[in-house]
Order: structure tokens, then sequence, then C-alpha cells
């Protein structure tokens, strides 16, 4: 015998009779049946989902992943255009510091300000639980790092720009020429540095500048200021000295003369006493000195008002003569 199904109805042949006989199943049999067929559909069913989650997303997963990869390719592009920004934030800094600080005599900014980083160990923690958080954390710090260098850099070039506003009057208060005439540099005696003492012969350091020239020459205020000295001081013989505001001061030593009193203001190229041979001194010659907040500085540094380049370097390689110094 065997058993064929036409739509919801069951037959099985009789072979006696040649024909096929309708069957009624029972209600467990229904049952049965439905559970089966219901069963197949549930494992296919699970098989197609699987197969489908593995090897292909959902319109929702897909977006994300869309948008995930995007995000990495900004984070890529933003540390990459942060670097160029480091890059040029770094050119701004060495220009600050020398440049504009040079010239306008500023105190440095010291290396661990301005290149100063943030700490706190768990300060990025929260993001460790991103995607790709190594990509994420290491842009969030270099955009901290930047901001803060940027606030030091900003913080410098408003320094900078109010100390320039008062520019006009510190240019006039700089020493910026050669105390006597010298426009031949012919009356360079002895420049800036270690020298040979005249008297004491044995190296000593120099603190300024000499000046060999007539007694009686004249000497230059080289700067706008204030005479804050004038009179007889050991070794320098008859001297003066100018306070010329913003931490500039000068001093002309071994005059014949000082034409100045204490509280006199100066102007550039006043005539404020006379070369002598005063004090502790082997021959006629204004000794002279640029002090700068409390520090001597080279006085080769500052005739830049008074020569041309080409005087100046010349005048540079001059300075640099380490033979005997006349005090």
């Amino acid at each position: 015998m065997g058993l064929f199904k036409s739509r919801k109805s069951y037959y099985i042949y009789d072979p006696n009779t040649l024909s096929y006989e309708r069957v009624y199943l029972s209600f467990k049999d229904r049952v049965f049946v439905a559970v089966r067929h219901l069963s197949m559909g549930i494992v296919i069913a699970v098989v197609i989902y699987f197969t489908f989650t593995r090897f292909f997303d959902s319109p929702m997963e897909a977006q994300l992943r869309k948008e995930n990869h995007l995000l990495q390719t900004q984070y890529e592009v933003l540390s990459l255009r942060m670097n160029e920004s480091f890059s040029i934030l770094n050119e701004i800094q060495q220009r600050d510091e020398n440049l504009y600080r040079a010239i306008f005599q500023v105190e440095s900014i010291p290396e661990a300000i301005r290149k100063a980083g943030v700490g706190g160990a768990n300060r990025y923690e929260h993001l460790m639980t991103l995607s790709n958080p190594d990509l994420v954390v290491a842009t969030t710090q270099k955009m901290d790092i930047l901001k803060r260098q940027l606030y030091v850099q900003s913080n410098s070039l408003e320094e900078l720009v109010n100390i320039g506003k008062t520019q006009e009057e510190r240019l006039k208060c700089i020493p910026a020429i050669q105390p006597i005439a010298n426009k031949e540099l012919k009356r360079m005696a002895s420049g800036y540095g270690m020298r040979i003492h005249p008297i004491y012969r044995i190296p000593k350091f120099h603190s300024g500048m000499d000046f060999s020239a007539p007694i009686g020459t004249d000497i230059y205020a080289t700067g706008n200021g204030v005479v804050v000295f004038s009179g007889w001081k050991q070794n320098y013989g008859i001297c003066i000295t100018v306070d010329h505001g913003f931490g500039y001061q000068t001093l002309y030593g071994h005059m014949s003369k000082a034409d100045a009193r204490v509280g006199q203001k100066v102007t550039r190229g006043e005539v404020i006493g006379y070369v002598g041979n005063t004090g502790l001194s082997t021959g006629p010659h204004l000794h002279y000195e640029v002090i700068v907040r409390g520090r001597h500085d080279d006085p080769s540094k500052y005739y830049f008002m008074d020569l041309s380049p080409e005087e100046y370097e010349q005048m540079i390689q001059l300075a640099e003569n380490h033979g005997q110094v006349m005090d």
C-alpha cells in the first residue's frame, strides 16, 4: 500500500480493490503532522536567520558600520591636521622666543611652560570603552595639549602687543648709538668680554667697551633717560649713570668732566660729559657699559641706529679684539 496526500486529505492504495481509499487521521496524528511541519519551518527559519546575520548586515548595522568607518577616518584626518597645527605653533613659538622677545628684551618663557602637557592618569579613561579607543585617546590628548600651548602663546603675544604699544617711547630710550663720534670706527680700543687687564696683567672680564679719544671729546647720551649718578666712582673716576627705563641703564666712565647732574633728563645725542683719564685708566678714553635688568650686556649690540649694516659688521669684528683694555 502507498499513502499519498491530496491537499488536506490522505489516501491509501488497496491492491485488492486496485483503488485508493480515503484515510481519516486521528486528532493525535493531525497534531503530530502539524508539529512536524512547524518544527521544520522553525529550523529552516533559524538557519536562514543565522546565515543572513553572519554574512549580511541589517540596514541599521550597515548604517552604523558606515558611520563608524567615517568617524574613524575623521579622527585620522583630525590627528594629521593637529600635527600640522603643532608644526605651525612650534614655528610661532620659536619666532616669539628668538625674535620678538629678543627685540623687545623680554624675558623668555620657560620651556616647561611653553611645552606643558596635560596631567591625570585617568583623564581619558571614559574614552577607553569607545570603538578604536587608542586613536580617540591619542587625538583627544593632542587636542588638549594644543589648546594649552595655544593659551600660553596667546598670552605671550598679548604681552608683546602691549609692549609694542609703548615701543615708540621705548625706542627713544633704548641705547642705540655710539657714545662718542666714531663714524670711521677708528676709536675702538677694546670690546666686551675676557681681556688682559692693563695693570694687573691677568685675564679679567671687561664689562663694557673702551673708546680711545683725546681729552675733552664730547660724550653723548645713547638714549633718552634720567641721570641717576654723576660724580666720582672707584676705578671709573668721574662717571655718569643714566637710567633709560624699560630695564636699561648706561654708564660712562673716566670722564674729564661730567656735564649732567643727578635727576636731569637727557635725550639721545645730548652731550653729558667729556672724555678724560680719571680713575683706574692707562690713557684718555671712554669706558662705556650697557646694563639690562641689572646685568651687563655687550654694548656692541646697541649701535643699530648709528651704523649701516656693513659698518656694524666691521664694528663687531673690531670689538672682538682680545688685546689689552685701557681700564
